[in-house]
């Protein structure tokens, strides 16, 4: 949608527009100083004087990173983002339009993760402006509509994943690469119409709503002690294991199956046991 305007190097037009009309003006003036008034020779000087001062109103400035768009009695005529002073038509209308880097954080809103428990999210968006037309044109405030459409995808993806992946393979909420790749993609596309493109967004809050955070926390607690003591038991077991083919080998001891099952039961309770074990010494026979 965005085209280029058709401009003129402001310092030239300058110069066209105060050296010549000052110079008919003054060779008017000259006239009308002398015996013989030359009517045209006046009117033409003050013809001068009006085209040079409507023709002041076609300049403007253009700072770095910023673009105006013209528009000339409503009509849009084009958009200038060389930096610098230039000329466009006279009485046209030049709105400014910053192609700056710009981001903002959205609020924290309370939404259903995809297992249905209420999370609390937030994630900032960085952007700028690629098409200063369509920002103007095409939608209304272009910043206010990319925050709505940004707390919008941030709802839509916190619908999409679970807090916790309680499944090998699935991304979750706080598999941040993933997140914040699906949330940026689908953000450039909700934004493409207001010809702003988004550079980057991050989660920048995650967290269980407070009515059920200290559930959460203790559903933690016990998945985390489970996967502590599944990881002991494999390890006494390895050793048991170890610890009966070393006896066997060695030929220290011949234990009977209802032994060996003993051993094995009291190995794993001193190795799985969360206290120190209290030894008993055995003052009899192995079998008494």
């Amino acid at each position: 949608m965005e085209k280029r305007a058709l401009r003129v190097p402001g310092f030239l037009m300058l110069f066209l527009l105060l050296v010549i009309p000052s110079a008919i003006c003054l060779a008017g003036a000259q006239l009308a100083t002398t015996t013989e008034v030359d009517a045209w020779g006046a009117a033409g000087a003050i013809v001068a004087f009006l085209v040079g001062l409507f023709g002041l109103t076609g300049f403007m400035v253009i700072s770095p990173n910023e673009a105006r768009v013209v528009q000339f009695f409503g009509r849009y005529i084009g958009t200038v983002r060389k930096q610098g002073l230039h000329w466009v038509l006279p009485f046209t209308s030049k709105r400014k339009v910053s192609l700056r880097v710009t981001n903002f954080e959205t609020n924290r809103l309370k939404v259903s993760d995809s297992d249905g428990n209420p999370v609390e999210i937030a994630a900032v968006v960085v952007f700028r402006v690629t098409d200063a037309a369509k920002a103007l044109f095409a939608v209304d405030h272009y910043a206010q509509y990319v925050a709505v459409q940004a707390e919008a995808a941030v709802r839509h993806l916190a619908t999409s994943y679970p807090y916790e992946s309680h499944e090998a393979g699935r991304p979750s909420l706080r598999d941040g690469a993933v997140v914040s790749a699906s949330l940026t993609a689908e953000l450039r596309e909700r934004v493409e119409l207001a010809g702003v493109e988004v550079l980057e967004s991050r989660v920048t809050h995650l967290a269980y709503a407070p009515e059920i955070a200290q559930a959460m926390l203790a559903r933690q607690q016990a998945n985390a002690i489970v996967a502590a003591r599944s990881k002991i038991v494999e390890g006494a077991v390895g050793m048991v294991s170890s610890a009966l083919e070393q006896l066997r080998e060695l030929n220290v001891v011949t234990l009977d199956e209802e032994r060996k099952a003993q051993m094995v039961a009291n190995l794993l309770v001193v190795l799985c046991g969360d206290r120190n074990a209290q030894p008993v010494v055995n003052a009899g026979t192995l079998y008494g």
